[in-house]
C-alpha cells in the first residue's frame, strides 16, 4: 500500500505544480502536511518520469517548463469470505 500512498502524494503535488501555486518548499510541505524532505523526494520522483520542473523565486512556485501529464489508474480486488470487493481509484491531471 506504500506505493498507492506515494502515487496519491505525487498526484497532489502534480496538481499544485500544474496550477503554479505551490508556494515555497516549506509552505508546500505545510500545506500538504509532508516534510520538506518528502517534498524534495516527490519532486525527484516526478523528474524520474521526465517532468521538467523548475522553481521561480519571484513567484514562489514550482512549475513545469514543458507540458507534463501525470495519470495513474489503480485497481484493487480483494477476495475474502466468498465475496469479491473491488476498489477503483483514478488519479490524473
Amino acid at each position: 500500500m506504500n506505493s498507492i500512498k506515494t502515487l496519491t502524494r505525487l498526484d497532489k503535488i502534480h496538481q499544485l505544480i500544474s496550477q503554479e501555486c505551490t508556494g515555497t518548499p516549506k509552505e508546500l510541505a505545510l500545506r500538504l502536511q509532508f516534510s520538506v524532505r518528502t517534498i524534495h523526494h516527490l519532486l525527484e520522483l516526478l523528474k524520474e518520469y521526465d517532468a521538467e520542473i523548475k522553481y521561480d523565486r519571484n513567484r514562489k512556485t514550482y512549475y513545469y517548463t514543458e507540458e507534463f501529464i501525470f495519470e495513474v489508474n489503480v485497481s484493487i480486488a480483494i477476495n475474502g469470505n466468498n465475496k469479491m470487493i473491488s476498489l477503483l481509484n483514478r488519479y490524473s491531471a
